[in-house]
């Protein structure tokens, strides 16, 4: 797999990472075949792994603890996040630190991931939500400094709002941060325009998260689709998203060879950015991981096949079901 560097960290890290959430956060999920589709992984040059504290109460972090463990002479990153502490997400305007991220809180947040994934250091500690009007308080300054100074966490990162990749930029500014989180696919084109090039300027690592759009641009979702109850996709697919989504992936779709690969064309244009450090697909199944992975085995795509994909750009406003 080919290798990028993750931003000012110096990391490097295989350009393909794995999304956990689909491991203890949806349906359908069991941990043998979770444990399978790591390792395999692990096998195919896959070094970063994006989990979180929410993750199905803990759950993804101790599956990515154990695949750690079994690996001792692979470096593998670990790469986790803070829960909200109203857990509430995303954020809200006007949310108050002290409710979602107050510094002893951050600390036993830190120490718990710690302890359920059995190692001694964190590589990335992200904050799950956020809002740029905490950018400048001090007590989530010194809570992560400290972290780093002890040797607990290597790294900090943001995951921002979906369909706000500007709500993180004044933070990014701080020089606090080494990475960011934002959705990046086809469809979600708009951090290109502030994000990026910020990112550029400091150093800032991307982590390209949500690259098919929550299973659109897989090509398998049907206005007739549906899911077990308490599964994530049935909140964002609601008909008031799930019609216009399907006409947009069908317009994709005609603009493209009957027999292209949607998956894979999602992934290559995400990786066709060199801004981009690395992307991370959820994947439950080794035959998902086996097919990811190789994306990163063809190459960017061509200048020809950008500018098409550059028209389906979809800029969207968060909704009470797009959280």
């Amino acid at each position: 797999m080919i290798q990028r560097t993750f931003g000012r960290t110096g990391w490097r890290v295989g350009e393909v990472g794995y999304g956990m959430w689909g491991l203890a956060g949806w349906t359908g999920s069991d941990d043998m075949e979770s444990l399978d589709s790591l390792e395999r992984a692990v096998d195919l040059g896959c070094t970063f792994f994006d989990t979180a504290a929410a993750y199905g109460d803990g759950r993804s972090e101790r599956i990515l603890g154990r695949v750690i463990h079994n690996n001792p002479g692979k470096r593998l990153y670990a790469a986790t996040k803070i829960a909200p502490k109203n857990r509430t997400w995303p954020s809200r305007r006007g949310f108050k630190l002290d409710d979602v991220f107050p510094s002893d809180y951050i600390r036993a947040s830190a120490e718990e991931s710690l302890e359920r994934l059995g190692i001694e250091r964190i590589d990335l500690l992200q904050f799950h939500v956020w809002e740029d009007d905490w950018s400048t308080d001090e007590r989530w300054q010194r809570a992560v400094d400290d972290l780093k100074r002890e040797g607990l966490v290597s790294a900090i990162g943001i995951s921002v709002n979906r369909w706000e990749p500007w709500n993180g930029i004044r933070t990014l500014r701080t020089g606090l941060i080494d990475a960011v989180q934002v959705i990046y696919n086809i469809f979600d084109q708009s951090p290109e325009d502030e994000l990026f090039p910020v990112c550029r300027e400091l150093g800032v690592a991307l982590i390209a998260r949500v690259p098919f759009d929550e299973g659109s641009l897989t090509g398998t979702l049907t206005r007739d689709s549906g899911w077990p109850e308490g599964d994530f996709r049935n909140i964002y697919f609601t008909r008031a998203n799930l019609e216009p989504t399907v006409e947009h992936v069908e317009r994709l779709q005609a603009d493209f060879p009957p027999d292209t690969d949607l998956p894979e064309l999602a992934l290559r244009f995400i990786l066709s950015n060199p801004d981009v450090a690395v992307v991370i697909p959820g994947m439950r199944k080794a035959t998902h991981v086996r097919a990811n992975a190789g994306a990163s085995d063809k190459g960017p795509l061509s200048n020809e096949e950008i500018g098409r994909l550059r028209l389906h750009r979809w800029d969207r406003v968060p909704t009470e079901w797009s959280n």
